[in-house]
């Protein structure tokens, strides 16, 4: 009768063993899915662009840098700035150092669309001024109507003066 327990003992026990061996592969199946699962939402979240400023909210620099005292400078002004003016109102020297490395990072947030805005070279704006678009001027055919003359005539224009 030992024998036919014994037996029986290693029976169940390998029942066992092969019951937890399954179990093991369905959570480690489980879990290999799961991972499929997270790279898959991973990937899609890397396709979509990032967040800037959310619901208004004012997108945050930080305090004391160049960058958020030239916001500071052309929120008080209200409108945008050449580089120039806004070295001279952060009190820095207007050499060519101080004006790349201020243009290099108010640059970076222009191409990322965040806090900064370019509305002409080397003139930097925020992205909360309206944006208004530039005129453009008629190109002047020939020279002006008084040119060559000794003395000013009158400035009308009539219809004959246009050569088009």
């Amino acid at each position: 009768m030992c024998n036919n327990r014994r037996m029986q003992v290693r029976e169940k026990l390998n029942k066992r063993i092969e019951e937890k061996r399954a179990e093991i592969e369905d959570l480690e199946s489980k879990a290999r899915d799961a991972r499929i699962y997270l790279q898959a939402l991973e990937d899609t979240l890397r396709l979509l662009p990032k967040d800037t400023e959310e619901d208004g909210a004012e997108f945050n620099l930080r305090p004391g840098t160049n960058v958020d005292k030239a916001r500071e400078a052309l929120k008080a002004k209200g409108a945008p700035m050449h580089i120039a003016e806004l070295l001279t109102v952060l009190g820095k020297p207007n050499d060519n150092i101080n004006r790349a490395a201020l243009a290099g990072s108010l640059s970076a947030y222009v191409r990322k669309g965040q806090v900064f805005t370019r509305p002409a070279p080397n003139t930097f704006g925020l992205t909360d001024f309206a944006q208004t678009p530039t005129p453009i001027s008629m190109p002047q055919h020939g020279p002006p109507p008084t040119f060559g003359m000794d003395e000013p005539i009158d400035q009308t224009i009539t219809d004959d003066d246009v050569p088009f």
